[in-house]
């Protein structure tokens, strides 16, 4: 499997199906993205002749030459064509963005994408994803706001099933280095395995890191993880009931018992990490400077999480869960293209409910508004008799952000494990 999944790292032609000139958009932010890489970008979308001054293509059957490697930005009801098409043009290696499937509860669409790339021998990495990234030759097909040109070049590569924590981590320590990143999403197709088995190839691969929510074939994980010579670190969500609750609202994945996974893991030879950041230390064997704060910060027992990344809501579910904190309900994920006025109606929904204190968690994405959702979480403090902590993840995205909520004195962490040392029930 190493070889042929190449192509998502290093295509020679990437084909964008749902390409844009709007950046407000998904396709327009990947199609801007995708014009500083040094291979060939062919924008696909009917409604276009050109996209950035691209001759932009009706389908990738249009296309005349061939392609290795395309990435579908479009609505989930036109994604079976899309990948029917890319199928038909021979294209192996596949990127479904879309959400829209098990997630929601659509499993009927998801089965039926896995029956078409059955069909023409697709690998397809998602749906419901983030894309991935290679340092090296700085190809991002994420929506991050980081680049990879930012990015230390080192030998760390990263699989999660969710995407907004690679914006997270790679706007907090580029300095730290990475190799590779790749977002599973629901895991229709690709998994966990396939690329443990690619980077344990890779020479530039030192040491892997991951963010599970759940393994498709716990036996095959094992077997392939003993293969790999590279050591491996794992973080898990659905430590508690809260954490896998919010992991099966995020990308459909029901947990099983947490302690399955820790026996797992030891059998697997994975080092199993309590946070991303011990993870990245361990995988770098270098401290990271992310410690408790001077002072811990007491909240009242009954929590709301609102935020725009599945994967750091389901974390600190779990983290709260083992704080003994209640829950009100799961995590209001608001989904990574959240605008300021997202998180405005998100708040105003609550604020009628009986809470103490509300978690508000935003990732830096390339559609993030972090100057106008700090000014939101300010407002909502101000008028309201609640606690409010901030959870605005990265650094260099945050600078502003993090001043406005010092003026305003509103309580803010920068990393999920700020936030997991200091705050107490």
């Amino acid at each position: 499997m190493g070889e042929t999944l190449k192509s998502f790292f290093e295509p020679k032609k990437i084909a964008l199906i749902g390409a844009s000139d709007h950046i407000d958009k998904v396709g327009g932010i990947l199609a801007k993205k995708l014009l500083s890489y040094k291979n060939k970008f062919i924008p696909i979308n009917p409604k276009h002749d050109k996209i950035f001054g691209i001759k932009c293509y009706k389908n990738v059957l249009d296309y005349p030459k061939s392609l290795d490697f395309a990435i579908i930005a479009v609505p989930a009801l036109f994604v079976p064509t899309a990948l029917e098409e890319c199928g038909k043009k021979k294209i192996n290696n596949v990127i479904i963005i879309t959400a829209g499937f098990s997630e929601i509860g659509n499993t009927k669409g998801e089965y039926e994408l896995k029956q078409i790339a059955k069909k023409y021998g697709i690998n397809f990495i998602g749906p419901n994803c983030f894309g991935v990234c290679n340092s090296s030759n700085n190809l991002d097909t994420t929506f991050s706001a980081t680049t990879p040109s930012r990015l230390k070049k080192t030998g760390v590569a990263f699989i999660s099933q969710s995407g907004a924590l690679w914006s997270y981590i790679s706007d907090f320590m580029p300095n730290l280095g990475f190799s590779d990143f790749v977002s599973l999403g629901n895991m229709g197709d690709l998994e966990f395995s396939d690329f443990i088995d690619y980077f344990s190839k890779d020479k530039k691969t030192k040491s892997i890191v991951l963010y599970v929510e759940k393994l498709k074939d716990g036996k095959k994980f094992i077997k392939t993880c003993k293969n790999c010579k590279k050591p491996i670190f794992a973080v898990k969500a659905g430590s508690s009931v809260e954490g896998s609750r919010a992991a099966f609202s995020h990308t459909g994945s029901l947990a099983t018992d947490y302690e399955i996974y820790r026996g797992a893991f030891k059998q697997a030879g994975v080092t199993l990490c309590d946070s991303l950041i011990e993870a990245f230390e361990k995988a770098n064997e270098k401290q990271i400077l992310v410690r408790k704060k001077d002072q811990t910060l007491k909240l009242g027992k009954k929590v709301i999480i609102v935020t725009n990344a599945g994967g750091a809501g389901a974390l600190m579910a779990d983290y709260l869960s083992k704080k003994e904190f209640e829950l009100v309900h799961g995590p209001i994920d608001i989904l990574g293209t959240a605008s300021g006025s997202d998180y405005f109606n998100a708040l105003e929904k609550i604020k009628s409910e009986d809470f103490d204190c509300v978690f508000v968690i935003l990732t830096p994405q390339s559609m993030s508004e972090i100057r106008k959702s700090a000014d939101v979480v300010a407002g909502f403090k101000l008028r309201n008799n609640k606690q409010v902590v901030a959870l605005f993840l990265g650094k260099k995205s945050m600078k502003e952000a993090n001043e406005l909520f010092e003026n305003n004195k509103v309580s803010y962490f920068n990393t999920l494990e700020e936030a997991r040392l200091s705050i107490i029930n």
